[in-house]
Parts: C-alpha cells; structure tokens; sequence
C-alpha cells in the first residue's frame, strides 16, 4: 500500500470523539446545597413566627372532629409543662397537637435527608454511611436545638427539649428510609438481567 492510499483510508476511519469530562459534583451546589439551605430557611421563617399566626383551630373547627373524642378520650399524657388530653383541650387545640407534631417529625425527617446527602459529598466510602448518618444527625440535632433555643425566647413560642427529640427522631426516621431507599435502588441496578 503506498503513502496515497494509506492517507485515504486514514482519512476514512472515524475520528474519535471527544466527550468533555464532566466532574459529578460539579453541580451539587445546585442539587445537594441549595435544597438544604433552603428547608434550612424555612424553618427558621415558620419559627419565628408566633404560634398564633399558624393556629389550625379555625380550620379544624369546619370539620366534624366527634370521633377524636370517642376515639381518643382516653388519651393523657406530659409534653413540656403541660397535660396533652381532651381535659385540658379542646378536640380542635388536641387535633392540632399531633398535626403539629407530626410536621416536626416529617420537616426534620427531610431536613435530615438533604443535610445526610451533602454529608455523602465529604464521606464517599461505602464504609462510611454510619459516619454519614451520624454527622446528619449531630447536624439536626445542634439545628433542632438552635431552633427550640429560638423559640424561648420569641414571644408566643416555648423552647421544649421533647420537641429537640422528637426532631432528632424525625431525623433519625428520615436518614433510615433514605438509607432503605438508596439500598433497595443499589440492589435492583446490581441485579443481573435475567
């Protein structure tokens, strides 16, 4: 083959691509950053409003809320300082107790997620999820803590450590069925096609 020829063929192989390397964190500002900061702020801006101002007995009230008594009557028990039954509130003001606590419980249990994602940017091994979680946890629980310190001294508020552990527990939950989640999804692409 001579030279003529050999330029010919060459010029007729495709020539490789080139993709551009893209780094896998280099948008983790916008996905794992912003929305971290994000619910971080806006649970500071539901916190520093009085508690009056989120008061669901208006809207509890338009509901027929007689199976909370017959259900619930027998419910009594401490939270803080004070007696949580339907003695000592009304069905509308019980009701709104567990919805209340029950958003403590989901707004952490995200909080969580979101602040153990951008703790997986700094700890990649696989052998360091418990360090993970753990570095998650200890962040929802020194922001829970921030929160309620805030609260005790806002007007309409009260600080309540069983409020810091129910946000802890919240978070607890929240990094526990993430972790289930990215398992179960870890497990279904390790699958072998059948």
């Amino acid at each position: 083959m001579n030279n003529s020829q050999n330029k010919n063929t060459n010029s007729n192989k495709p020539k490789p691509t080139t993709q551009p390397t893209t780094n896998p964190k280099s948008n983790t500002l916008l996905t794992h950053y912003t929305p971290l900061l994000a619910w971080t702020a806006m649970i500071h801006y539901a916190s520093s409003m009085p508690a009056s101002d989120q008061s669901l007995n208006s809207p509890l009230a338009a509901f027929d809320l007689t199976w909370i008594e017959r259900t619930f009557s027998w419910v009594s028990f401490q939270y803080g300082n004070s007696v949580v039954s339907l003695d000592t509130r009304t069905t509308e003001q019980f009701a709104e107790f567990f919805i209340r606590k029950g958003a403590h419980v989901f707004v952490y249990a995200v909080l969580a997620i979101l602040a153990y994602r951008v703790a997986k940017l700094w700890l990649t091994k696989p052998t360091q999820s418990p360090h993970t979680a753990i570095l998650a946890i200890a962040f929802i629980t020194i922001y829970a803590t921030y929160d309620e310190i805030t609260h005790y001294y806002h007007p309409g508020r009260s600080g309540l450590i069983e409020d810091v552990l129910l946000d802890m527990a919240g978070g607890a939950l929240g990094i526990l069925s993430w972790y289930l989640l990215e398992q179960r999804r870890r497990g279904k692409t390790d699958k072998p096609p059948h």
